[in-house]
């Protein structure tokens, strides 16, 4: 199968923004709340009646592969996560995190928009296909901490994935074949686990992913991250992250998709 290569960037420039004002005023009212008793050494999560908020703005360096079509057209997608200077497509990324006892609820959000005007479609006649696609994932969680040591945290969780999308296919040469759009968003049911692992006293090593479906055929990712502790509250984040959907209602619409690439953030415990 011939593809096409574009590079894209998504950069979550409004997330970013948004999460550190709200970190500021955050932190004002942290300041200004009581503070909770002091936990003993030998104390865990289970007698700790504080709720805990952690926030982590993150940039994901993606590069995609795979088929996307609506109507019964399909084109096949790849752009290269290496190329992700050379072209500038906006999102928006951010993930927060409540504790409470051993109880967690992670959720996440991620908005991109991506192209390419150098598609190789599916279709006898066109030379060439642009493609257009925006991509809506919401992921809220319920978990339990079932291992809450000083060295290692073990949390394991269930949620759903809504996902919007919206493709638009412009055939080559336009005037002759057009152009086609369509959108589809649908839930799928994820359950996971999320390992920590503190390797040094400043390193933190994270690993976390979870798989489902029920609209989709398949829905699942990977990620593994190594953090510095900059400062108590604030830990800086690089890894890598994985995500593949296979979606194809009917054939009326596709989306079958790998993500990956690398990923920076940082994460910010407020409280």
């Amino acid at each position: 199968m011939n593809s096409f290569r574009k590079s894209h960037f998504s950069i979550c420039f409004a997330s970013t923004l948004g999460l550190l004002l709200f970190f500021s005023g955050a932190t004002v009212w942290a300041q200004n709340s009581p503070s909770p008793a002091p936990k003993t050494d030998d104390q865990d999560s289970s007698s700790d009646n504080t709720l805990h908020v952690a926030i982590t703005p993150y940039l994901w360096f993606a590069g995609m592969h795979g088929t996307t079509g609506v109507l019964g057209h399909e084109a096949s997608v790849h752009v290269s996560a290496g190329d992700v200077l050379s072209y500038v497509n906006i999102g928006a990324m951010g993930a927060v995190e409540f504790r409470y006892n051993r109880v967690v609820i992670p959720i996440d959000f991620m908005w991109i928009k991506l192209s390419d005007d150098k598609g190789l479609p599916f279709d006898q006649g066109p030379t060439s296909v642009k493609v257009k696609m925006k991509q809506t994932v919401f992921t809220p969680k319920l978990g339990y901490r079932f291992i809450d040591g000083k060295r290692l945290k073990v949390d394991a969780v269930f949620g759903i994935r809504y996902m919007n999308l919206s493709t638009n296919l412009d055939l080559e040469p336009n005037q002759t074949y057009g152009g086609f759009s369509a959108s589809a968003n649908w839930v799928d049911a994820v359950a996971g686990a999320k390992f920590e692992a503190l390797l040094t006293p400043k390193v933190v090593l994270t690993v976390l992913g979870d798989a489902g479906g029920g609209s989709a055929r398949s829905d699942y990712q990977l990620a593994g991250l190594l953090g510095y502790r900059l400062k108590k509250n604030i830990i800086l984040q690089a890894g890598y992250r994985y995500m593949s959907v296979d979606y194809r209602p009917q054939s009326t619409f596709v989306y079958d998709m790998n993500q990956s690439g690398v990923v920076l953030g940082a994460t910010i415990n407020l409280k």
